[in-house]
């Protein structure tokens, strides 16, 4: 009798250790912050919230997502994640570098759980220990950029290119990294290069204004959201130059740049979202949990500009790219994702 009991109670502590983290109809609060209102780091936020709202219709259970936007303001920033952990949100979405690394820091003392999303380089950042190891209460996905295929790209398109624009926000410490690589390939390829830098808006068109002068063959920007937001006031020069704008996100040929490479910003939001419900609903612990990362292998063509700047149709580029690229995707030009 005693080892029936026995393995009944064994039985129950397996069929507890199984069940999920979470009861039906429960409630989570989700605090998102946004870095800046660009069209990449929207999408990001709009897929986290569909698949979140997705993920709680199949699980019977809610999140109150509450989204704010801290439009690049390191003040309003601070507010809104003081504000998040004054309600006792269950979990942080933040969304870029600066977010994180301020989620990180409010979260020293208050260990709420932390979920980036679009950080270049987390270990870079020193958000994580490793990668794969994260170490605290914060992991996410990352968008790293493999500046090196994008590289690939300039000079599969312009041989002879000899002078290379690098175009990017010095305060943005997600470019940090990829603008050394940059430097670093360019000074082993003996090709020329110069750099163009701006905070505002206004900075980077005089920067823009410049290497037009210069006569640049070619401008590289890494996931800069600096030069994002600026794109749409910036790719017409560019065009009318004839210089193509390489950079490391598809929003940026969205907003007239000659070509985006690097991840999809929608299916990162996606596993964004599938790494706060592990988190929240499986009992994931963010330490353990390894940061995401992509193939970084599309490549998106503004079909408006292209002829224009290299005198090369979408599909005789293609052609060209695709040796290099897991897909060449055309778009046309707007402010955002459809």
């Amino acid at each position: 009798m005693k080892k029936i009991i026995c393995t009944m109670m064994a039985l129950v502590m397996l069929l507890a250790l199984a069940a999920p983290a979470f009861a039906d109809g429960e409630t989570y609060k989700i605090g998102i912050c946004n870095y800046v209102d660009d069209a990449s780091l929207n999408q990001i936020v709009a897929n986290i919230q569909s698949q979140l709202d997705a993920i709680g219709q199949e699980k019977d259970v809610t999140f109150e997502v509450d989204v704010q936007n801290c439009q690049a303001d390191a003040s309003l920033m601070n507010q809104i994640i003081s504000n998040f952990i004054a309600d006792e949100v269950d979990l942080m979405v933040g969304v870029a570098t600066p977010v994180a690394m301020q989620m990180q820091a409010a979260t020293e003392e208050n260990p709420i759980p932390v979920v980036f999303s679009a950080v270049s380089d987390p270990e870079a950042a020193g958000l994580v220990e490793s990668n794969e190891a994260p170490g605290a209460n914060i992991t996410g996905t990352s968008d790293f950029l493999d500046t090196a295929a994008i590289f690939d790209l300039i000079f599969a398109a312009d041989p002879e290119a000899d002078l290379i624009g690098l175009l990017y926000d010095p305060g943005q410490e997600s470019s940090a990294t990829f603008i050394a690589a940059a430097k670093e390939l360019l000074d082993e390829k003996d090709v020329d290069y110069e750099e163009y830098t701006g905070t505002t808006a206004a900075e980077i068109q005089m920067a823009v204004q410049s290497l037009v002068a210069d006569q640049v063959d070619a401008v590289f920007t890494p996931s800069d959201n600096s030069i994002m937001t600026a794109e749409l006031s910036i790719y017409e020069d560019l065009a009318k130059a004839g210089i193509p704008h390489y950079a490391g996100a598809d929003s940026f040929a969205l907003n007239g740049a000659f070509l985006g490479y690097g991840v999809d910003y929608a299916n990162l939001g996606v596993e964004t979202a599938n790494m706060v419900a592990q988190i929240l609903l499986e009992g994931a612990d963010p330490a353990e949990l390894p940061v995401m990362t992509f193939d970084n292998g599309t490549a998106t063509i503004n079909t408006d500009v292209c002829e224009q700047i290299t005198g090369k149709s979408f599909d005789d580029l293609a052609e060209l790219f695709a040796p290099l690229c897991t897909a060449v995707n055309p778009i046309e030009t707007a402010e955002e994702f459809e």
